[in-house]
């Protein structure tokens, strides 16, 4: 009983669920038979593919493959014929990724907005299920924003496993998460706000609620009783999507709860978070995760083909005006990759060179690539500094998005610097 017990925990239930649900398709809607052939697999997914997702494809193909090596079967899913068949699906049956809507900051502030004042008016007409299912609400929503964290994160979080640090903030700890593989757990700090405080908002949620531990977001009846079951996975998108309309946010069939997740990694990546930092915030193993749910304040770069445009002569060719001034300031520029063996120094000076110094007219003065002439019109003067300091601070933001390092420094004709 024991062992059984353990092996039991050994599998996230959610993936127990997804699996028996993907066998049973095969079997009983499809009309299958286990242990499978490779022919039969191929036959399985060719019928699927006209309607079925790449990604639901892949998740059927998981489970048969866990169900054959479990059984001692060989695994069907790893023939040529599969394989083959899938790369061709893919190819005649491409699908754009769908990705969850992200939740802006000013979107945040009025939704916490809506939620305060909905605890006042609660409140005002002793609508105590109500004051209580906001304290729930606007603590879930501000530490999934805060935190980055997953929907199923959120929904597994203990009461128990939250620690309060005075005038800093509150440490969360998960026994296992998503990228948790060996389920070592993992603890994550959130920090205490001036506004938005997700801290705040969990000690109120937690002190209305009257709960010492268990699941910390749990259901509220219609009389205010809190339950002790944690809230239903299922149930968050539909939670949310309500809350959202309520408060007056447009188009909410878009969001989900990675909105929180999303919203706050565009959030951070447009207040300089360098990409390694946000990695580790919000616990992304790899940067090609992490790239996924970044969208920085120009995601259809029309800033800077609008700056491109502008900086084209008229067509037809009309008088020039008399040239208005401008000052020349000279770029120091040195790349360096993060490993010995490190191959984005190419990438990232490009990318440098069109979207950090192209709105400047730069002319390279040298073949190596180590120094520019920028020309920044009159009409930067009067910020000039702040400007320099932005330009710097992208050129390392791009650097560490391929992995490099960065020196610069800027060097004006009037004898300022900056670096």
């Amino acid at each position: 009983m024991t062992v059984e017990r353990y092996l039991g925990a050994a599998t996230r239930a959610n993936t127990v669920r997804s699996y028996a649900s993907a066998l049973r398709h095969f079997e009983v809607e499809w009309g299958g038979h286990l242990p499978a052939t490779p022919a039969s697999v191929a036959r399985y997914l060719a019928e699927l593919a006209p309607q079925a997702a790449i990604n639901t494809l892949k998740q059927r193909l998981a489970a048969l493959a866990h169900w054959h090596v479990e059984h001692g079967f060989v695994d069907p899913t790893r023939a040529t014929l599969v394989r083959q068949v899938l790369k061709g699906i893919q190819t005649l049956h491409p699908r754009v990724e769908k990705q969850a809507t992200p939740l802006q900051l000013g979107q945040l502030s009025q939704v916490v907005q809506w939620l305060d004042s909905s605890i006042t008016a609660s409140q005002d007409r002793a609508d105590h299920a109500g004051q209580i299912r906001a304290h729930r609400d606007k603590a879930l929503i501000l530490l999934g924003f805060w935190r980055g964290f997953r929907g199923d994160e959120l929904i597994r979080l203990q009461v128990d496993h939250l620690k309060v640090v005075p005038n800093e903030g509150m440490t969360c700890f998960l026994p296992r998460s998503k990228g948790d593989r060996q389920s070592s757990g993992n603890t994550y700090k959130v920090p205490a706000l001036s506004r938005l405080c997700a801290v705040t908002a969990t000690q109120e949620w937690i002190q209305a609620a009257e709960i010492s531990d268990g699941p910390l977001f749990r259901g509220v009846d219609r009389w205010g009783n809190v339950r002790e079951q944690g809230l239903h996975p299922n149930s968050l998108i539909d939670m949310l999507r309500g809350l959202f309309q309520a408060a007056g946010l447009e188009s909410v069939v878009g969001y989900s709860s990675h909105s929180l997740r999303r919203g706050f990694a565009g959030w951070a990546n447009d207040n300089g978070w360098d990409v390694k930092a946000l990695m580790e915030y919000v616990g992304w193993r790899d940067v090609h995760s992490a790239m996924r749910y970044i969208q920085g304040r120009d995601p259809f770069a029309r800033a800077r083909v609008e700056a491109g445009l502008l900086s084209e002569p008229a067509v037809p060719t009309l008088p020039k005006p008399e040239a208005s001034p401008s000052l020349s300031v000279t770029l120091h520029l040195l790349i360096n990759p993060f490993t010995p063996r490190g191959r984005g120094v190419a990438k990232a000076r490009t990318r440098i060179e069109s979207m950090c110094l192209a709105p400047f007219g730069a002319i390279a003065l040298d073949s190596d690539g180590s120094r520019y002439q920028l020309t920044v019109s009159a009409d930067d003067f009067a910020d000039l500094d702040e400007k320099m300091a932005l330009l710097i601070d992208e050129m390392h933001r791009v650097a560490d998005n391929h992995h490099c390092f960065l020196e610069a420094s800027l060097r004006a004709e009037d004898g300022r610097h900056w670096d």
